[in-house]
């Protein structure tokens, strides 16, 4: 599958009290990453023929990410399901290749029309993975 990469630098904002990464930051950071990723790779006809909702998170914290660290989160679709697709992201810090958060994410896709779940269809797959593949 096709990744992308979507680049972070940790702000005062995503600190918390132990002085690290609030959790609840990286699921942000996971949202984001897959967001970039659909509007760098999407046309518009296409985005403006669906909508994305997260009907699952799963995330593994490996290490603790600082303020001013640089982050490279790399995503990609690793697979779709009658309306159902599943991304990882994976959230490095970019001075030491070290693994920070490992997530899974099922997103749900719908028709822009009606918000009602869709199957996810060629046009789809076709942005994700190359021709190839």
């Amino acid at each position: 599958m096709q990744s992308y990469e979507h680049y972070i630098t940790v702000q005062h904002s995503d600190i918390d009290a132990m002085n690290h990464v609030n959790n609840v930051v990286y699921v942000q950071w996971v949202q984001d990453a897959a967001s970039a990723h659909w509007n760098a790779l999407a046309p518009p006809e296409v985005k403006g023929k669906y909508n994305w909702v997260v009907l699952r998170h799963e995330i593994d914290y490996r290490n603790a990410a600082v303020l001013n660290d640089r982050l490279v989160a790399r995503t990609w679709v690793q697979d779709y399901e009658g309306v159902r697709s599943t991304r990882i992201v994976k959230i490095f810090r970019e001075q030491d290749n070290k693994v920070l958060v490992e997530a899974r994410t099922i997103w749900c896709l719908l028709s822009a029309a009606n918000n009602r779940p869709t199957r996810v269809g060629d046009d789809i797959k076709n942005i994700f993975s190359p021709p190839d593949f």
